[in-house]
C-alpha cells in the first residue's frame, strides 16, 4: 500500500470516527431537516416567501460587508465595481425583504432560466461527448427533464411562483435530511477500536 493510500484510509477513518462520536447530533439534525422539508412541500407558498426573505437578508448583509470592504480598500484597483456590486446587493436585499411576494416572482423566473440553460448545456455536452461518455443518454435525459421543468415554470408563470421555490426548497431539505440520517446510522456502527494504518510499501 502506498503512503498516499494509507493517508487516504486514515483520513476516511477519522471522518467516520468523528461522525460516530456525534451520530446523535447528526441524526437529530437530519430528522429536523426532513420535517422542515415535508412542511415546505406541504406549504410551498409559505416556503417560497421564506426563501425570498432569506435571500433578501443574505443580499443585504453581503452588500453591507462588501460596502465596508470597498471603503476600507478604496485605493485598490476595481474598488469602484466592488462598491457598485455592494450597493446593488443592498438594494436587492431591501427589495426582497420589503416585497417578498414580488421577490418570489423574480426568483422563480430566475430559477426557470437557470434550469433551461443548464438543461440545454447538458444536452449539447452529452451529445458532443457521446463517443467517450457511456452514460451520455442519461445526461441527455437529465437535460431534457430540466428543459421541460423550465418550460412548465415559464408557461405557467407567475402562477407557478406559488409552488416552485417552496417545493424545490422542501425537496432539497428532505434529501439533505435523509442523507444526514443515513450517514449517522451508518457511522454509528463504525468500530470504536483503535485504527492501525497498514505499513506503507517500501
Amino acid at each position: 500500500m502506498t503512503t498516499a493510500n494509507a493517508q487516504s484510509q486514515d483520513y476516511g477513518y477519522d471522518v467516520r470516527e468523528a461522525i460516530r462520536r456525534h451520530w446523535v447530533l447528526f441524526l437529530i439534525q437530519g430528522v429536523v431537516m426532513i420535517v422542515l422539508g415535508l412542511v415546505a412541500i406541504g406549504e410551498p407558498m409559505v416556503a417560497s416567501v421564506a426563501v425570498a426573505l432569506f435571500a433578501g437578508w443574505r443580499f443585504l448583509f453581503s452588500g453591507i460587508i462588501g460596502l465596508a470592504g470597498a471603503f476600507t480598500a478604496h485605493r485598490l484597483p476595481g474598488c469602484g465595481w466592488a462598491l457598485i456590486s455592494a450597493l446593488l446587493g443592498i438594494l436587492i436585499g431591501i427589495y426582497l425583504i420589503w416585497r417578498p411576494l414580488a421577490g418570489v416572482l423574480t426568483l422563480t423566473l430566475a430559477v426557470a432560466i437557470y434550469f433551461g440553460t443548464q438543461g440545454i448545456t447538458q444536452i449539447i455536452t452529452a451529445i458532443a461527448q457521446r463517443g467517450v461518455l457511456r452514460s451520455w443518454i442519461w445526461v441527455v435525459l437529465g437535460g431534457v427533464v430540466n428543459v421541460l421543468l423550465a418550460a412548465i415554470i415559464i408557461s405557467g408563470w407567475p402562477g407557478t411562483a406559488e409552488w416552485t421555490l417552496g417545493l424545490l426548497f422542501g425537496i432539497n431539505l428532505l434529501m439533505w435530511g435523509l442523507s444526514l440520517v443515513m450517514t449517522a446510522l451508518a457511522c454509528r456502527a463504525v468500530s470504536a477500536a483503535p485504527h492501525t494504518a497498514a505499513p506503507a510499501a517500501a
